[in-house]
């Protein structure tokens, strides 16, 4: 799997969001046990110490969780895991609405152009 980082946000960061994507188009599946930290890290091209801070903030979304003795597990919790797809969606619409703004397309605009997009097939 390709890990694509980006010099704009903490790599941490960006680590867990896309082991969180991952998760939402089902790369990875409910109640699957994750790699060990170091094997992660050594797939990602990052420090273990990177890849177990981005791991440490999936465990205080309760995305994954850990047993003690057995490494960490990613949440079954469908329900949880649904909301939280909703809101990583809702915080990109919003960024992308804000660009669009940017360029002066205000939302009734961006609708109708992305609308025209799709029936074009572009």
């Amino acid at each position: 799997m390709a890990w694509d980082f980006t010099k704009d946000r903490p790599i941490y960061t960006q680590i867990a969001e896309q082991i969180k994507n991952q998760i939402f188009v089902g790369k990875r599946n409910l109640g699957d046990r994750l790699p060990p930290v170091r094997d992660l890290a050594m797939e990602a091209g990052v420090n273990p110490n990177t890849m177990q801070r981005a791991l440490a903030q999936l465990e205080q979304e309760e995305i994954i969780y850990a047993e003690r003795t057995n490494g960490r597990f990613i949440t079954e919790d469908k329900t949880m895991l649904d909301k939280q797809k909703k809101e990583t969606a809702r915080l990109q619409m919003n960024d992308f609405l804000e660009k669009m703004a940017a360029i002066g397309y205000d939302r009734k605009a961006t609708l109708q152009l992305l609308t025209t997009l799709t029936k074009d097939g572009e």
